[in-house]
């Protein structure tokens, strides 16, 4: 990759829309367009329509002579092949392996083009243009509708022997029959119980097995998302307050184990639950605090990501652009 050049490509494959976008090195968009990543039976279907997208974009900045690399954020995304591997949410590649990385580069007249999945494409993010900017040691932790992770060590994203390490959203944090189903099939995960989902889930819990009052009964149960929560929790609902707590300590428990095995410089959040600032981060730190080992205590950061404002999965994606 040349980063000579001004400009790199940010692509975030979601499961309803792929959005493209050109990003130069301070982290501007420069501009984005999008496709709907359902409306194509095949890849290769889906990349000739990402090629159509993207070339007014690339022509906007002069063409592809002006692009460093691209970065590609996607599900079930390998890393070290270039691959996305059977994403069960994606209709052209459930059942197989598509070499999205290489089809792009072909299509793009050799362009280094890498991807990587959503929450390690975050962490680029972060170290290329947010907060963790300097930093050689950190762990950023998506929370969405479900828990992601991206784990740096030493200047280096964690990938493993096979491309699929840092999952720490299924870390189990509840062991035996009283853990939660989770939507990896396992049960009692960090995701069950921390994900916008996991707040919802446990809020509808509560109600169901108290008569309390609380501004959530103004909505039917089954309704209740974690904004709602949120909102609620502003306005002084302890009940909502109580699912914060819970949810929380339960983060602030599985950060003091993540310490024990990279004594990172900082945890970086990223994702809706952040927005509810104090409500969410405070139990973090508190629960972590306790329960993490004594050489471990005071020495690490809880940031929000710098990222929160922008289009931040084209953003992270478009980090590896840049390469190494």
């Amino acid at each position: 990759m040349d980063s000579q050049k001004p400009y790199v490509i940010g692509v975030d494959l979601g499961g309803t829309n792929t959005v493209f976008g050109i990003v130069d090195a301070h982290g501007h968009i420069m501009s984005e367009s999008s496709i709907k990543t359902h409306d194509y039976k095949t890849a290769d279907s889906f990349v000739e329509a990402g090629i159509m997208c993207l070339k007014p974009l690339v022509e906007q900045v002069g063409g592809i002579e002006q692009i460093a690399g691209m970065g590609i954020g996607a599900p079930n995304a390998n890393f070290y092949s270039g691959a996305i591997e059977y994403a069960p949410n994606l209709s052209w590649a459930h059942d197989g392996v598509v070499p999205l990385a290489q089809m792009f580069s072909g299509r793009l007249g050799g362009l280094a083009v890498r991807l990587t999945n959503d929450a390690n494409a975050a962490a680029m993010g972060e170290m290329t243009y947010g907060v963790a900017r300097g930093m050689k040691n950190f762990i950023v932790i998506t929370l969405g509708t479900g828990v992601g992770s991206g784990i740096v060590i030493n200047g280096q994203l964690v990938y493993g022997h096979d491309g699929f390490a840092g999952e720490l959203g299924h870390v189990t944090m509840v062991r035996g029959k009283e853990g939660r189903l989770c939507g990896c099939g396992r049960t009692g995960c960090l995701e069950a119980y921390c994900s916008a989902t996991g707040v919802a889930h446990t809020a509808r819990e509560i109600l169901a097995n108290t008569d309390r009052p609380s501004l959530l009964r103004n909505k039917p149960a089954e309704e209740i998302e974690s904004l709602d929560v949120s909102i609620a929790a502003s306005q002084g609902d302890e009940m909502a307050n109580e699912i914060f707590q819970f949810t929380g300590k339960i983060l602030g428990e599985a950060c003091a184990d993540f310490a024990a095995f990279s004594s990172p410089e900082a945890f970086i959040f990223f994702g809706g639950l952040c927005k509810a600032g104090d409500l969410i981060m405070k139990p973090v730190e508190e629960a972590y605090n306790q329960h993490v080992m004594p050489i471990f205590k005071g020495k690490a950061k809880f940031l929000v990501s710098g990222l929160m404002n922008v289009n931040a999965a084209v953003l992270g994606a478009s980090a590896l652009g840049w390469g190494e």
